[in-house]
């Protein structure tokens, strides 16, 4: 598969339009004071399922044609990309499919049942998760929406970026967390499609390493029994997101359980607005002395990946 371009962007942008809010972009004075610069802060936990993912799949499941998408679509998620599969096919008028380990929350499962998915359970392993999907899809004739290795989910999650730029032409870097990578590889490359010289950084959990671990040694290493609390970046880059990442991100910064939880909060107190962890990575980032360190850059711009928290199970 080849990597989504520029123009596969901007008509990605039109569908995520039938489906997504543009998000707003928030600022905070005492954040910057913090990170010794000037940041911009796009707020996907406001966006549509409460995370940038329905953005991927709104393109994936738009761009289908009429005779495929009739079929419906299948795919595994215990989060986030489940809940946005399952509401971009009720807004398509299609059946979705939605494989969860026996093990997810029944909050999560409520939430992609509210959207309008089947959830069809399966054992708390990746083979009973594959074995899963492909019955259904032998049984249905389902399309299969990945989670994020795949040109159209990149090109989705790129509109994030896109948006950001748009609005904010003169940021000198931007910021996104990364799990699997498909929102690090699209903010590279609606980031770099705009402005050729910007920086793009990415932001992962100490205990969930691999982007930077691969960067580090120029090779695909997957994730090795990851542990953080930041639920939403446990998956290994894929070989497209790796291939992105590998060319046109200059460094993945590493925080600590700690920097996270600590962003987490500083987030809720100072800005009002509520974050999950998976978005506290990027912020715990910034605001790292490794990246304080990058004196030259003073306009960044962090992605703030979605706002699905457990309220009943807050890591403070």
């Amino acid at each position: 598969m080849n990597a989504p371009t520029l123009t596969n962007v901007r008509q990605a942008e039109e569908r995520v339009r039938l489906v997504g809010h543009r998000t707003p972009v928030m600022t905070s004075a005492q954040l910057d004071e913090l990170a010794g610069r000037h940041l911009v802060f796009k707020c996907e936990n406001f966006q549509k399922i409460g995370a940038f993912k329905i953005r991927g799949a709104a393109n994936f499941i738009f761009k289908l044609s009429d005779e495929v998408a009739r079929r419906g679509v299948v795919t595994h998620s215990s989060g986030n990309h489940g809940q946005a599969v399952a509401l971009a096919s009720r807004l398509r008028g299609i059946q979705a499919h939605i494989v969860m380990p026996t093990t997810a929350s029944a909050v999560k499962r409520r939430a992609i049942e509210g959207y309008g998915g089947i959830v069809v359970d399966c054992a708390p392993n990746e083979a009973a998760r594959d074995a899963t999907a492909q019955g259904v899809i032998d049984e249905t004739g389902a399309t299969f929406v990945p989670p994020y290795d795949h040109p159209d989910i990149i090109a989705g999650q790129a509109t994030a970026a896109l948006e950001l730029l748009e609005d904010l032409p003169e940021l000198e870097a931007v910021v996104a967390p990364v799990g699997g990578g498909g929102l690090l590889s699209g903010t590279a490359i609606a980031s770099h499609g705009l402005h050729g010289t910007i920086r793009v950084f990415g932001a992962e959990p100490e205990g969930a390493d691999d982007a930077a671990r691969s960067l580090a040694e120029g090779r695909l290493i997957p994730q090795d029994d990851p542990q953080t609390i930041a639920d939403g970046l446990l998956t290994s880059l894929g070989p497209l997101t790796y291939s992105i990442i590998s060319e046109q991100v200059e460094r993945v910064v590493t925080v600590s359980e700690g920097e996270i939880v600590s962003a987490m909060r500083l987030v809720w107190e100072r800005m009002k607005i509520v974050i999950e962890p998976s978005a506290a990575v990027a912020v715990a980032a910034v605001l790292s002395e490794e990246f304080r360190a990058l004196e030259d850059l003073q306009h960044v711009g962090v992605i703030l990946s979605g706002g699905n928290v457990d309220l009943d199970d807050l890591p403070w």
